[in-house]
């Protein structure tokens, strides 16, 4: 029997990726991050699904939907990181690890950004890697979890 796959949550702006501030989120688009992590999963015999959603009640029904169903969480909740309470409360409810990534360094940009909802539920948190930062949470959810 194989491992569940890996799910790769991307939030609010993320869609927008190679065409939003790239000198802050750089010129990768989301296909090709997704694109990439799929690649990085199946190498190490995993399988990777993905969902990016605009929207935070999408959001939070994906996550209830993993429930048995994925053996890890990746999540850049975007904005939601600082806002969303119910991001956080519904990130328990699956009962995996869960890595939150961070393209840019949220510790040196405005304050507001230096507290995340997220982060207390998280496995671990990776930031300011760029998209390289999702890889390495695969790496690390296929060799831990």
């Amino acid at each position: 029997m194989s491992p569940l796959p890996i799910l790769l949550l991307n939030g609010p702006n993320l869609n927008m990726l190679g065409k939003r501030q790239p000198e802050v989120y750089g010129s990768e688009t989301l296909a090709d991050v997704v694109s990439a992590c799929r690649s990085a999963a199946q190498a190490a015999g995993r399988a990777l699904e993905d969902f990016q959603s605009n929207s935070e009640g999408d959001m939070i029904d994906r996550i209830h939907a993993a429930r048995g169903n994925v053996s890890g969480i990746i999540i850049n909740p975007g904005g939601w990181t600082h806002t969303s309470v119910a991001l956080r409360d519904a990130l328990v409810i699956p009962e995996v690890p869960i890595v939150e990534v961070h393209i840019s360094n949220v510790h040196a940009r405005e304050a507001f950004r230096h507290h995340s909802f997220v982060s207390p539920v998280a496995t671990g948190v990776i930031a300011g890697l760029g998209t390289f930062g999702y890889r390495a949470a695969i790496d690390y959810l296929v060799k831990h979890h």
